[in-house]
């Protein structure tokens, strides 16, 4: 036990020392992982990605990829203009921006760390218009600049090492070792989900005031959320607790109590 608790302490000496600040929100989050190990690899995977779903990328002349681009570009410059003044701007140097739509069914867009954008057309009949686009591009790109894949990379490597320090400090004691696995095994996984569903309204809540930055008005992201939830009606969804992403009830909650901020970012 002596072991564990020296190996706890010495991580938690780590850990204060690797944690940088989330732009706008101001959360303090675990920073293991850097932009030169974490964008290489993005980069690598969006090409991967583009390469191997060639036939189904649009060509930027068609109607929709003109939408999503134009719509992109204007989140784009907000994201770029509040970085670079307001001392962010090394968050985001190497981005290589960049939009593109693929012809999916699924109700799904994504950007990767890097500013890698990909819409599918599935999820363009539940955005209607500009605003709704807006809420879900928004959306994605916050999650780039919150850095949540890097945050949950470094998370993982914590609950490794977790893991590892706990069975080394008690492989003399086989029953207290095997109560400790039971225990971790069920709880990490857990928390995990948990610390994913707070992306996910944290993404939220930066994505309405970069949609406002960018002048679409964050009121319209509630009916593409209720329009989202309405889509899905019927389908079976896990307990809220056991998900990586909140309840639609919550989500649509949380996002009424972001507006009056967000609301202050936006100018017709």
């Amino acid at each position: 036990m002596k072991k564990l608790f020296l190996s706890a302490t010495v991580a938690a000496m780590l850990l204060l020392n690797a944690c940088s600040t989330v732009p706008l929100t101001g959360r303090s989050r675990l920073d293991l992982v850097s932009n030169d190990q974490v964008l290489p690899m993005a980069f690598q995977a969006y090409g991967e990605f583009l390469t191997e779903n060639k036939a189904t990328v649009l060509p930027a002349s068609s109607a929709q990829s003109l939408k999503v681009k134009t719509i992109g570009s204007r989140l784009i410059t907000a994201v770029q203009t509040y970085m670079n003044n307001n001392n962010y701007g090394n968050l985001i140097k190497d981005y290589k921006w960049e939009v593109n739509v693929v012809q999916n069914n699924e109700k799904n867009a994504w950007c990767m760390p890097g500013g890698k954008i990909v819409v599918y057309t599935g999820i363009l009949p539940v955005t209607q218009d500009d605003a709704g686009l807006a809420t879900v591009m928004g959306h994605e790109i916050a999650h780039a600049i919150a850095g949540h894949s890097a945050e949950r990379m470094s998370q993982e490597m914590v609950s490794q090492g977790i893991a590892t320090a706990g069975g080394v400090a008690l492989s003399k004691n086989p029953r207290a070792q095997s109560t400790f696995n039971t225990l971790y095994g069920v709880g990490a996984p857990i928390a995990m989900l948990k610390y994913s569903r707070n992306q996910e309204l944290e993404a939220d809540r930066l994505g309405l005031i970069f949609m406002a930055m960018a002048g679409y008005n964050p009121q319209a992201s509630t009916s593409f959320w209720q329009r989202m939830s309405a889509s899905s009606a019927g389908a079976q969804k896990p307990a809220e607790f056991l998900s990586t992403h909140p309840s639609d009830a919550t989500r649509i909650a949380q996002i009424q109590k972001y507006l009056p901020e967000a609301q202050q970012y936006y100018k017709k």
